[in-house]
């Protein structure tokens, strides 16, 4: 999908009263003068969510149909007072007046609820997901807490280009009880950034109430405990919204520091369309249509300037949605894609780096990766890298060493023990213009990121078209005796979720180009580094502009006994393996490496076994659904019939990783165990 699509669709013309769509230049002392113009897209948001509603009930509109009917009081003003040329935005799934506002045509937003070859998302996305990436408009995920640290990263690239940007990330009451909300709240404040936390509070996350969610009066006072001012408003008085919400914002953009609003909404429909509200008593009901924003101005506008002007706009704006409906309903269904290969954008920046041809002398595999990072922050402006102790301290494992003396706070950042937060924040670095590179301490402490890092990283470019050129490193693996949260070869996990790259480097060359490799990338790049190889080996590297030779297997030994198949730390072992069958047996086998497990390119393995006749896989990670069952997988069910033998799989015991030496041992292969292994085997097949 091409960054910027947009379907060659003749598209009815938007009427005058809705050309505008900025209150910025205005003079908003006098509130009362623009709610004329704030009302027209609050009607517009109501007929339009109403209407979708209406087709949903046709089986024209799919997917889960979550309306904003008694938010257009707050989703308008915000719209309307944000600067479209340099805010950046998340609208969730209540926020249509804002996603009408900030787009282009209201017939994208039909289409994409419609499902058809209109859709702006080619049909990914989900119906109230979808953002508008070409104006910093990122879409949500169903998980809702993690987008807002990709706000707060966007806002902090537009900062560092120069622009005075705000950013906006919507919450409710129920999310308001994830980790993610505070994780990016506290991160905020630590780091100042002018982000705007908006609590869309009706009092209900789906059906339960928030007296089930939280024992404090006002989820704004919150804000307290992280150092920030919170305003709490009403949804029903939006003159007092667009004056307070002017004032917030501008103060926001002049101090550079986060804010939070709380906006007391309500929800005019169920959670969604398949919502009965049983759960709700008529006296709710009937008190939040006492305070709807929508009649409440409408009467005071009737009342100001007399029914006839109200009406005609109205009538304008119910004759443009008609018509759009109509052109909408008209284009043809979506038609097959390439789903799988339109996962990754597949482009590169193409980095030519001006050290190229340089030697450098005897580095242990952590120091190459350090020099690439120094390279790196030193030729590429948008380069930044940040985790934990990676500043003063220089990283748990010195890779970041040096780098913050070199290149101070505002390109190597410590950030605060959060590591969603984190990834979200790379992500909005990252979707902004940035490229990031994240270090987790340990591997183990992504899972606290998985939602991040799968569902939110890896689908962004297949859900809208916009790149995320950002790496995350993984320091990984066993045999140092550090226990069960130190010590687990997870790669796997992530090679099972789509739009997701896979290094993984055995030798210090490899490690100096797989960072490389993984910062020229457009694509999220996972790098994991096994702890035993950072101080476990030595030896020159040369720097070169071809390096994105690692995405592809490296034939370590030829030989014709048997293909065995190996990456990462695994690979130094297998090379004693080798060398030892061959002095004491006789045998020549091949060995090669994987390098890139994600996307594998298994034809030098496939050819391999076409000569041997046999595969060996060997990796760290537990035999059980390790990646070793994949390469199997895949060779067994092309060369069945060229194969010799069954293939033999050798992995780790699907245990947790031990803290004992002797344990550790006798849990994760080891050069002794392989050779048995592979001995027994062969005496098996023979």
């Amino acid at each position: 999908m091409h960054p910027n699509y947009r379907p060659d669709i003749p598209y009815p013309e938007t009427p005058e009263i809705l050309q505008k769509r900025s209150l910025l230049g205005q003079n908003l002392d006098d509130v009362e003068s623009v709610l004329p113009e704030v009302y027209n897209w609050m009607y517009l948001s109501r007929r339009t969510d109403d209407r979708l509603r209406d087709l949903f009930r046709q089986g024209l509109v799919y997917g889960t149909l979550a309306g904003g009917q008694g938010n257009e009081g707050m989703a308008a003003p915000i719209g309307l007072l944000l600067d479209r040329e340099k805010d950046v935005v998340s609208f969730s799934h209540r926020n249509l007046a804002s996603h009408l506002i900030w787009s282009d045509n209201l017939c994208d937003h039909l289409c994409q609820y419609m499902a058809n070859s209109g859709s702006p998302t080619l049909g990914r996305e989900g119906n109230v997901h979808h953002g508008d990436p070409l104006n910093r408009s990122l879409p949500i995920i169903s998980h809702l807490g993690p987008i807002l640290s990709s706000v707060m990263g966007g806002i902090d690239s537009q900062r560092r280009m120069g622009r005075d940007a705000i950013g906006i990330g919507f919450f409710g009451d129920g999310a308001s009880s994830t980790g993610d909300i505070h994780e990016t709240m506290n991160f905020a404040a630590v780091l100042k950034i002018p982000m705007v936390f908006v609590i869309e509070n009706n009092g209900y996350a789906y059906s339960t109430p928030t007296d089930e969610q939280y024992i404090i009066d006002s989820l704004g006072s919150r804000a307290t405990a992280y150092g920030m001012e919170y305003v709490t408003l009403d949804i029903s008085d939006t003159a007092d919204i667009v004056s307070q919400l002017n004032v917030v914002f501008q103060k926001t953009r002049e101090s550079g520091m986060p804010i939070v609003v709380e906006v007391n909404t309500l929800r005019l429909q169920g959670h969604a369309a398949y919502d009965t509200c049983h759960y709700l008593t008529d006296d709710i009901i009937e008190g939040w249509k006492s305070r709807d924003a929508n009649p409440i101005l409408r009467q005071k506008l009737m009342d100001a300037h007399g029914e006839q002007p109200i009406k005609e706009a109205e009538e304008i704006i119910d004759a443009y949605l008609e018509e759009c409906i109509k052109v909408s309903l008209a284009q043809p269904q979506i038609e097959e894609q390439d789903l799988e290969g339109e996962q990754f954008s597949n482009s590169l920046h193409g980095f030519q780096w001006k050290q190229a041809g340089k030697e450098l002398k005897n580095l242990t595999f952590a120091q190459a990766l350090n020099h690439a990072h120094k390279m790196i922050l030193e030729e590429s402006e948008e380069a930044l890298v940040m985790g934990q102790d990676i500043a003063t301290y220089g990283g748990a494992f010195k890779v970041t060493d040096e780098l913050y003396e070199l290149f101070g706070r505002s390109k190597v950042i410590n950030t605060p023990l959060a590591e969603s937060a984190t990834v979200g924040y790379g992500i909005g670095l990252a979707f902004n213009g940035h490229r990031p590179i994240i270090e987790f301490q340990f591997a183990d402490f992504a899972t606290d990121a998985t939602t991040q890092i799968c569902l939110n990283a890896g689908t962004f470019y297949y859900r809208c078209g916009a790149a995320i050129p950002m790496v995350m490193r993984f320091p990984c693996g066993g045999g140092l005796t550090f226990g069960s949260f130190h010590s687990q070869e997870l790669e796997a996990m992530y090679t099972q979720f789509p739009g997701l790259k896979v290094l993984y480097p055995s030798s210090v060359q490899d490690a100096f180009d797989c960072m490389l490799a993984a910062y020229d990338s457009d694509d999220p790049v996972l790098l994991f580094e096994h702890k035993g190889l950072y101080r476990g080996l030595r030896d020159d590297v040369t720097i070169s502009n071809d390096y994105h030779h690692v995405w592809k297997p490296r034939m370590v030994r030829e030989g014709n006994v048997a293909t065995i198949v190996s990456y990462g730390f695994m690979v130094g072992l297998c090379e004693k393996v080798c060398d030892y069958l061959a002095d004491e047996y006789e045998y020549d086998f091949e060995l090669i490496d994987l390098r890139a497990l994600k996307p594998v390119d298994l034809d030098p393995i496939r050819e391999s076994v076409r000569k041997t006749g046999r595969l060996i896989v060997v990796h760290e990670a537990r035999r059980n659904t390790g990646f070793g069952a994949e390469v199997v997988s895949q060779i067994c069910e092309e060369l069945f019939f060229d194969m010799e033998a069954p293939p033999l799989r050798i992995g780790s015991l699907d245990a947790p990783v031990p803290f004992a030496a002797p344990l550790e041992r006798q849990y994760m292969p080891t050069k002794e165990s392989i050779t048995q292994d592979i001995l027994n085997w062969l005496d098996k097949i023979s």
